[in-house]
This record gives C-alpha cells, sequence and structure tokens, in this order.
C-alpha cells in the first residue's frame, strides 16, 4: 500500500473470470477500505478489512457474471444448524483479517479475499501487494476454500464456517488499484487515514 500526494494506496483485489489459460478478462472495483491503526508517515504494522462491488465484468468465457462483490476481513451471518438442539441458528462469523506493514508511502500487504458473484458461485483468492506512489500492483492464486471462526456461537453451533470455491479455481489474478482517503491530509497526522475508497481494474491471464 502507497500514499502520495493525498492518495492513499491500499491492497484489496477482485479475480476476473477465466476457464482456460489462455482467456482473459477484467472487471471495474469501486469499494472502501478500513485501517486499524490509521496510516500516516511512519511504518507500522496494520491490519484492514474491504468491501466493494464489481461491474462491467468481460470474459472470454461465456455465460460469466457481469458482476459481484468483493470482501476480505468482514463478518458474515450464516444460518448453521445447531448440533445438540437440531434448531437453525444464525451465527455470525468472522472472514480471516487480512494484515500489512507499512506507512502512507509504501507498504506491502497479504490476505484473502471472498468474490461473491451475481449467480450466487464464490471465488477465495489469496493475495499479496506492494505500493508505490499513488498505486498499488497486486497478484493472487484462487485458493480452494476460506475459513470463517464464529465469534457468538452458541454451545452446539459450528465454531468454524468454510465456503469452497465453485467458480476459476486454478485461476490468477494481477491489477493495478488506486486509493484516496476522504482527507487528503489524513497521512500527516497522528492518527492518520483510517478509510480510503477504492478504484481500478484487474485482468486475468493464464
Amino acid at each position: 500500500m502507497m500514499v502520495s500526494l493525498g492518495c492513499l494506496a491500499v491492497i484489496p483485489f477482485v479475480i476476473v473470470p477465466s476457464a482456460l489459460a489462455s482467456s482473459a478478462g477484467g472487471c471495474q472495483l469501486q469499494g472502501t477500505a478500513n485501517f486499524s491503526p490509521g496510516l500516516n508517515a511512519s511504518a507500522q504494522p496494520f491490519s484492514y478489512n474491504f468491501g466493494g462491488n464489481l461491474s462491467g465484468c468481460q470474459s472470454s468465457e461465456a455465460g460469466v457474471p457481469t458482476s459481484g462483490a468483493v470482501e476480505a476481513g468482514k463478518t458474515l451471518a450464516e444460518p448453521v444448524k445447531n448440533a445438540i438442539t437440531g434448531a437453525t441458528d444464525t451465527v455470525t462469523y468472522q472472514e480471516p483479517i487480512s494484515s500489512g506493514n507499512g506507512s502512507c508511502g509504501s507498504s506491502t500487504t497479504s490476505g484473502s479475499a471472498l468474490i461473491t458473484w451475481a449467480d450466487g458461485t464464490h471465488t477465495v483468492m489469496a493475495y499479496t501487494t506492494t505500493g508505490a506512489l499513488a498505486a498499488v500492483n497486486l497478484s493472487g492464486s484462487v485458493a480452494p476454500s476460506l475459513t470463517l471462526t464464529a465469534v457468538n456461537a452458541q454451545e452446539g453451533d459450528p465454531t468454524t464456517f468454510t465456503i469452497a470455491t465453485n467458480r476459476f479455481a486454478g485461476d490468477s489474478a494481477s491489477g493495478l488499484l488506486l486509493f484516496q482517503p476522504p482527507d487528503p491530509t489524513a497521512c500527516s497526522t497522528s492518527t492518520g487515514a483510517t478509510t480510503a475508497a477504492i478504484s481500478g481494474a484487474v485482468s486475468l491471464s493464464g
């Protein structure tokens, strides 16, 4: 993640659809990232979450969804069966928290993101990023699944919840994203930039 001239660049990303090594595609991304602690001029470890929408997705593979959503480090409410009562409980599960090290000037990060396509299918992506100026380069590969941990499970509820990749298994992604905090001067404060808008495009090739 990098920031320059008031523009904060961070890591979340999106995958674009492909079925064959020779195919390619792309999506537009608009979203928001949140950092803890906020990023300023001093390098330090940090964690973050992210959520955004994918639109205008195009691919050389027929029948691919043209939109979806991507997130990392968020919580999901899932209906699960209680092993003791047999009832269906709604349990909140925490996605793995993404992390990095750096400042508004430069950083590296890594994490896992969950993409939910418009047709209800999922893609789990493991990724890393490096930043330069107001841009962040990302690379990633599709993972088989993502395991979430319960934050409010009752006795008998599953303590973990696993979401499996069922679209674009074996693919990889790369892209360039731009990030900008709502207050351009936040990076010069002790609190730092705690949130930033993200926009950009990601392409996939085999």
